[in-house]
């Protein structure tokens, strides 16, 4: 597992942070019957919608540090794969974090969909290497928007965690691509925000006598592999890492969240937080997490995935007992 530590300044709020690193509309399709819906979507497109219009999009370009660091490690992976594709899919691709890295070299083309027009919309294309089209779309209804067995690529960075029926979402992935395709995805883990999620049930305990959700629940990276293997994919490679931000207080982590359009959007949420109860979650953050320099850290753990869509042409084990050379004589 690796560990990365950022640091947002912000003293006075709203200033820069101090690390960075380096079309077609389609109407929203009503989830399938049976799925047992934990997120309000309607919610979440709203609050993408509102943090990527908040002053023509600059205050929303602030907090773009996490979902660019994730990009890069995805990046990474996807630039360990020796193969050129013609065209990507960039699913849940907010303002283009991933596909604004991707090179002449590694694709022609890239696709993102996404149910926010204003994140999708966020930037201009002189901003991408790459031929894009744009789909304003919902990303639970893929095989909608996509004909099966048509596409080489999907990617996913970090949207997955607000999907209400994950292994059908992974199901319609498969069916999308042709064989030997590529599904690769960045998604956070179920340790993400811990000190928050933390910090805010003590004090409402305290203060209000109970406790509700107010940081979504998440996946964990075995979870994961069993999710990627029951939707047909093979070659398997999942694991995870973690980003560290630094913040002044827990006041600035959560208004960095809203900006970033990842406000609470569970079905049942309350919709205010009694001030006092607020007041002494961030004391408890303060006390429970603080660092020498008086910063709060916020971990962000993310789950890297790696599968193929089967196909004649991969290659495959050889049969049990068919080695030419004992492990003994290696060993």
């Amino acid at each position: 597992m690796i560990s990365t530590f950022l640091w947002r300044n912000a003293s006075a709020y709203g200033s820069r942070v101090v690390r960075r690193f380096a079309s077609q509309s389609s109407s929203f399709e009503t989830p399938r019957v049976g799925v047992y819906k934990v997120f309000d979507r309607e919610a979440k497109r709203l609050q993408k919608d509102f943090a990527a219009r908040r002053d023509g999009g600059e205050r929303s370009r602030t907090v773009d540090y996490l979902r660019d660091e994730v990009a890069e490690r995805l990046m990474e992976r996807f630039l360990d794969i020796k193969r050129k594709f013609d065209t990507i899919i960039d699913l849940g691709c907010g303002p283009g974090h991933f596909s604004k890295l991707l090179e002449p070299n590694k694709t022609r083309k890239v696709v993102m969909i996404d149910s926010s027009r204003a994140s999708l919309y966020r930037d201009p294309d002189e901003e991408f290497d790459v031929e894009i089209e744009r789909i304003h779309a919902d990303e639970e209804s893929l095989l909608n928007i996509l004909p099966r067995q048509s596409q080489e690529a999907v990617v996913s960075c970090l949207s997955l965690h607000w999907i209400n029926d994950l292994p059908g979402v992974l199901v319609q992935v498969k069916e999308a691509l042709k064989p030997d395709g590529l599904f690769l995805g960045a998604m956070f883990g179920g340790d993400t925000l811990f000190e928050l999620r933390t910090a805010l049930q003590l004090a409402e305990l305290d203060r209000e006598g109970g406790i509700s959700p107010h940081v979504s629940p998440m996946t964990d990276t075995r979870d994961v592999s069993n999710l990627l293997g029951r939707a047909g994919f093979t070659l398997l490679t999942v694991d995870t890492d973690e980003v560290r931000v630094g913040y002044p207080s827990m006041w600035e982590l959560l208004e960095d969240l809203k900006h970033m359009g990842e406000g609470n959007a569970i079905f049942g949420r309350r919709h205010f937080i009694h001030r006092n109860t607020l007041a002494a979650a961030s004391a408890i953050y303060k006390e429970m997490h603080g660092t020498e320099d008086g910063t709060v850290p916020a971990t962000f753990q993310v789950i890297y995935m790696i599968g193929w869509k089967p196909s004649p042409t991969q290659r495959q084990p050889l049969e049990r007992g068919s080695a030419e050379m004992s492990l003994k004589d290696v060993l």
